[in-house]
């Protein structure tokens, strides 16, 4: 049995659909569903059964529903604890499992797959037959999910039309994400004028209902209808062909678009190997026949130094069109009149391949009402009314096909992986797949996996990709050639480098010179098709990316051409001004105690410094990968200082402060490797400092201080003192969380004499400031916290400071000074919200909460918690859920609803014990007991305060000699330190 919310309620059953009775039978089928197969407790239902109109006997006519449902879906509504749960799939459920896979599919086609599988579970208006507030919240965000569907569907090339989108954004006005599709769509559609019309009103509507401009991406997709990209090209037809390619596989979109549109001007172009020749000859013999007067075909050779004169191909021409060789006329001028005259009176089809640009082929245009297909590498852009197409790589499927008509379909479904490995090393290019499919053709004794494994070497990958006179080598010298040697410097710099995509601020940093200067070379590479324009950063920059067989050309031309000393020193200059540019837009978050020291005299552009510094967030989720690939390739180099350095000022930027876990993990080992390899101590001790920094943010404690004790050792190592001592800071907090509070205060002590840095010795007064405040002595607490803010303001850190008046104001609650404790929590969270912490902010936000509850605030404290909770959740803080989840169980206790405390503060419990933090533990049992008194659990509440006051013993803690509440009511919250 199956249960359908995407629509009308119902079960589905042995392929029938089963009604589950009324109204609020319908409600409780989807909020169980809703559940997802967990428990729900008896009071959510009641609240979406009856909102705020709960009869006096609700829990009983619950049951009554529950009993009639069950005689209807037997036994798969189940009663458990406190709550029942429907132990049966739902197509919800199979909805976002499908969504997750479409968004998560590594292969586009899979991608649109599974989201439009996810679309076609949909039967109507989801919810059907439900009402009430609960039924109406959910369904608004079943109707979001099926927005966001159709967006995720677009992206991955999905049929997704504009009329779609437009019905989509009437019933959601204000999606910004959505609109931008819609403009896409639109303007994908050929439909310039409609797209730029709607981009309009939606500037019009964001800015009168919001009081906002369009973000980046609807801005985007207004530049590009303004561009007017075609998203269905047509092309004309070439005659006087070479034979048609036989095995010719894919395109088969475009090529049908064509064959049914007449254009008289199309230029298609593409980078080296994308088949532009051979799409033109191919779709010219399907063509042919709509030019009764003849077709004409010349090859320009543009990409080569030895392109043709235009008059010689006007000579070749006219004579081909019946002109005898003695009325050719030799003036230039002259000669193009005689064609445009003879093609005046004609329907022909005049094909130019390879041409170099718009002057080589201006002159060969034909006249009246003869269709012209120009291909080349560079677009013409300079020539009017033409319609321009460029052809990118093939897609999985059109790849693997290509490959199994050139190696045998059953040779290549025989190991598929292998297949779908060359297609990938291939870069979707087809004249590299060709190549590829003709060597295996050739040796029919080799399996698939002996020529993937071969071209997944790179110093080989180019050698691979060569067959008689097919070369994918060969082809990309071409371009390379035609290209000043600043052009190919930065081509080869960029390649060697590896970075996946980059700005011409990198370029500028390679080649040493102004950026003005960098942006010239970069558009002349994106111009030769050497580079691919994909997307804009978050200042506004655009961004490029080399295909990965261009990407391994400039790689060996840069090894084969350039001095080793050269290549590395422009690597490091990069990595130096990456650096210096981390550590000038970050701001001064917790991670810079870890700091290298600070760079001297490297200085980024200020131009682009500036750029950053408006959104380096936006900058750093551009960047981000573009800085791990550097990091690992310093690493590879052995380029030891530069690789620490980079890796170390990141985990102090948005890879700290976003929970950018997996870079930050990525970039350290990669660059300890290169360290250890190296001996480097003092670069190991920073980087396993950074790694137990990451372990202790990801709450693993015991992780965290075998990293520290590693680092220790690696500066002891080279007698760095003041390094040990911030280890043995960092090794206090560690212990501190594990409740280990006397050993904590120890390391405190015997760090102390060996710290001389401002930011040290603030963070050694912040953490022995909560240490003090565990233990009882809250005096001294405010006094160490009072040092720490001075600490943090003489190194410039107001972050610093907004997390020690923090402190300080938790202090203060314990001590029950509620007046302080607010001001202080209050000051705090101003700070830390104006640093643009999101994390920091959601620890203050809890703080502060925590004062509203004993003040009395329960709605400010419920709105504070709410928030908080999703930015530790969505940043996957453990210890930060699991303190809010406490303190929304004091909050419900203060709501007298403890049933929902019992809850929260279970959920509390299981964090606290997988994170091996025993005095939270103990906290937590402290509130469950209460609120089992309230539900009249004495004996489980008396079991529940024992075990907290023999925790709060164990560990010297000063809540072993505070009151253990029994009573719940909101006057004990409020005196509750």
């Amino acid at each position: 049995m199956e249960f359908r919310v995407l629509g009308p309620v119902t079960a589905w059953d042995g392929g029938r659909d089963v009604a589950v009775g009324g109204g609020r039978a319908r409600t409780l089928v989807a909020v169980l569903v809703f559940g997802g197969r967990r428990v729900v407790d008896v009071e959510r239902i009641v609240d979406a059964l009856w909102g705020e109109q709960t009869p006096h006997n609700a829990r009983a006519a619950v049951q009554t529903h529950v009993s009639a449902l069950r005689r209807v879906v037997g036994d798969v509504l189940v009663r458990r604890g406190g709550g029942y749960l429907l132990d049966a799939p739902s197509d919800l459920e199979r909805c976002e499992r499908l969504v997750a896979d479409g968004r998560s599919a590594p292969a586009v086609d899979d991608r649109a797959g599974a989201l439009s599988a996810a679309l076609e579970l949909w039967r109507g208006t989801p919810l059907g037959g439900t009402a009430g507030r609960w039924a109406d919240d959910q369904r608004v965000r079943l109707e979001a999910l099926w927005s966001e569907i159709h967006e995720d569907l677009f992206d991955a090339g999905g049929p997704v039309s504009a009329a779609t989108l437009a019905g989509l954004v009437e019933a959601h006005p204000l999606r910004e994400r959505l609109r931008s599709r819609w403009v896409l769509a639109l303007s994908g559609e050929g439909r310039q004028s409609d797209a730029l019309a709607a981009y309009r009103e939606s500037r019009r509507v964001l800015v009168d209902e919001l009081g906002v401009e369009p973000g980046a991406e609807l801005r985007a997709a207004h530049d590009r209808a303004l561009a007017g990209e075609p998203a269905a090209p047509s092309l004309a037809t070439p005659g006087q062909l070479p034979p048609d390619i036989v095995d010719f596989t894919g395109r088969a979109a475009e090529l049908d678009a064509l064959t049914g549109r007449d254009v008289p001007l199309v230029a298609v172009s593409g980078k080296a190997g994308t088949g532009k020749s051979a799409f033109a000859v191919h779709l010219a013999h399907r063509l042919r026949d709509r030019y009764p007067d003849g077709v004409l075909h010349a090859r320009l050779h543009g990409s080569r130094p030895d392109r043709v004169d235009p008059a010689e191909v006007l000579g070749r021409f006219v004579r081909a069109l019946g002109v005898p060789p003695a009325a050719v006329p030799d003036d230039p001028d002259e000669l193009s009149a005689l064609y445009r005259t003879i093609t005046a009176e004609r329907r022909l089809l005049v094909v130019l391949d390879d041409a170099a640009d718009e002057r080589q082929a201006r002159p060969l245009l034909p006249a009246g009402r003869c269709g012209c297909l120009i291909t080349g590498r560079a677009r013409p852009a300079a020539l009017e009314g033409v319609e321009h197409v460029e052809l990118g790589e093939l897609d999985e499927e059109e790849s693997l096909a290509l490959l199994g008509s050139l190696v045998g379909a059953d040779r290549a479904a025989a190991e598929p992986a292998r297949a779908r490995d060359i297609v990938r090393l291939c870069g979707r290019l087809p004249l590299a797949v060709r190549i590829a499919g003709a060597r295996l053709a050739a040796r029919r004794d080799w399996p698939l996996s002996r020529l993937a494994r071969r071209l997944g070497e790179q110093r080989r990958l180019l050698d691979e990709l060569a067959v008689g006179d097919l070369e994918v080598r060969g082809s990309l010298l071409l371009s390379y050639a035609g290209l000043t040697e600043p052009q190919r410097r930065a081509l080869r710099r960029v390649g060697w480098l590896g970075v996946p995509d980059f700005t011409a601020w990198l370029v500028a940093v390679l080649l040493d010179v102004p950026v003005d200067e960098a942006e010239d070379v970069v558009d002349a590479l994106v111009r030769a098709q050497l580079l691919d324009v994909v997307g804009v950063d978050g200042t506004g920059s655009s961004r490029y990316r080399p295909h990965d067989l261009t990407r391994a050309f400039a790689w060996e031309r840069g090894e084969e051409e350039e001095a080793h000393a050269d290549l590395v020193a422009a690597a490091e200059r990069a990595a130096a001004c990456w650096a210096s540019l981390v550590e000038r837009v970050s701001g001064d978050f917790r991670t810079w105690v870890l700091r290298p020291e600070l760079s001297v005299g490297v200085e980024p552009p200020a131009d682009w410094l500036a750029a950053v510094r408006t959104d380096p967030v936006a900058w750093f989720a551009a960047e981000q990968s573009a800085l791990l690939a550097a990091v690992e390739r310093l690493a590879e180099l052995g380029s030891v200082t530069a690789a620490t350095r980079l890796a170390a000022v990141l985990c102090a930027s948005t890879f700290a402060v976003e929970n950018q876990f997996a870079h930050w993990w990525r970039s350290h080992t990669a660059a300890l490797d290169a360290a250890r390899a190296a001996g480097d101590h003092a670069a190991q001790g920073l980087l396993l400092a950074g790694l137990g920094w990451l372990r202790s943010e990801q709450d693993r404690p015991d992780e965290a201080a075998d990293y520290y004790a590693q680092a220790t050792r690696a500066y002891g190592a080279v007698g760095d003192r003041g390094r040990q001592a911030v280890l043995r800071v960092l090794l206090g907090g560690v212990l501190r969380d594990r409740g280990n509070l006397t050993a904590a205060l120890a390391e405190f002590d015997a760090a102390e004499p060996d710290l001389r840095e401002p930011r040290a010795l603030a963070r050694l007064s912040h953490v022995r400031a909560s240490t003090l405040t565990e233990v009882g002595d809250i005096d001294g607490a405010v006094r160490a916290c009072d040092r720490a803010a001075e600490w943090y303001a003489e190194a410039g850190d107001e972050h610093g400071v907004g997390m020690a008046v923090r402190t300080r104001g938790i202090a203060h609650r314990a001590a029950g000074r509620l007046a302080e404790a607010d001001r202080d929590c209050r000051q705090a969270h101003d700070v830390i919200r104006a640093a643009g912490n999101r994390l920091s902010a959601a620890y203050t936000a809890q703080a502060l909460a925590k004062v509203s509850l004993r003040l009395g605030d329960v709605d400010e404290a419920a709105g504070l918690l709410d928030d908080a909770y999703r930015t530790c959740h969505e940043m996957q803080d453990g210890f930060g859920q699991a303190l809010v989840l406490r303190t929304l169980g004091e909050l419900d206790l203060v709501r007298s609803c403890p049933t929902d405390a019992r809850a929260h503060l279970t959920r509390s419990v299981r964090w606290w014990d997988a994170l091996g933090l025993p005095l939270w533990r103990a906290r937590c049992l402290r509130d469950l007991a209460t609120a089992a008194d309230q539900l009249h659990l004495s004996e489980q509440a008396d079991a529940e305060r024992a075990e907290a006051l023999a925790l709060f013993t164990r560990h010297g803690s000063r809540e072993a000699r505070e009151p253990l509440f029994a009573e719940s009511s909101q006057s004990s919250l409020r005196t509750r330190p």
